[in-house]
C-alpha cells in the first residue's frame, strides 16, 4: 500500500481530456457546503439555489449532494 494518499492505481499515461486517478476523490470524508449541492444539481450559483441547498443540507444531511449525483 502507498503512503501517498493520492495514489490509489498504478501510473498510466494521461490521455487528452481524461481526469487523471489522482484528481478524483469521493468527498467521502468531506462536509458537502450548499455550493457543492447547487453544482451538482447543474444549477447556477443564486442566493435562491444557494437556500435551497442549505435546506436540503439541513433536512437530508451528506445524502443531499449524493442524491445529486449519477
Amino acid at each position: 500500500m502507498s503512503e501517498d494518499p493520492e495514489s490509489v492505481s498504478a501510473a498510466v499515461p494521461e490521455a487528452s481530456g481524461v481526469t487523471p486517478d489522482r484528481l478524483l476523490h469521493t468527498g467521502a470524508s468531506d462536509t458537502p457546503s450548499a455550493e457543492d449541492v447547487v453544482l451538482a444539481s447543474g444549477r447556477d450559483l443564486t442566493p435562491e439555489t444557494l437556500e435551497w441547498a442549505r435546506r436540503k443540507l439541513a433536512d437530508e444531511g451528506r445524502s443531499a449532494l449524493d442524491r445529486q449525483l449519477p
